[in-house]
């Protein structure tokens, strides 16, 4: 059973291994964002690797420079986008210039965990 953190900005759930996040419509993700993203890192995955995944089921936007700050969380080790809008996977491809952290786009959830579970248990091993 996920932990579900509600925030100003959407919700993100805790799972073992990897966060999900499901983004409020309209909102702007900014880097002092992150300050969240870090707490959870380390209440929820300190010393051990993680990985976060972006539900994209709401339409927002991201300032690239977030992404910057993100590649910065030590444990963070994949970053996954989930969508099949395809202005979402256009983003997702200029993005992925920004964050310095395995990166991979799905059209649906269930491959998006498949990938950040195998990606933080190699990185585990």
């Amino acid at each position: 059973m996920p932990i579900t953190l509600n925030f100003i900005f959407g919700k993100i759930e805790v799972f073992p291994n990897y966060v999900i996040a499901v983004m409020k419509e309209g909102v702007t993700v900014k880097p002092e964002y992150n300050a969240e993203l870090i707490a959870i890192s380390n209440k929820y995955f300190e010393n051990r690797p993680f990985a976060y995944i972006t539900h994209r089921l709401n339409s927002y936007s991201v300032d690239p420079r977030t992404y910057i700050e993100t590649s910065k969380i030590e444990n963070l080790v994949a970053f996954a986008v989930v969508s099949n809008k395809t202005i979402n996977i256009s983003n997702s491809e200029l993005e992925k210039i920004f964050l310095k952290k395995p990166f991979d786009h799905f059209d649906n959830l269930e491959e998006a965990i498949d990938w950040v579970t195998e990606v933080v248990a190699n990185v585990s091993a």
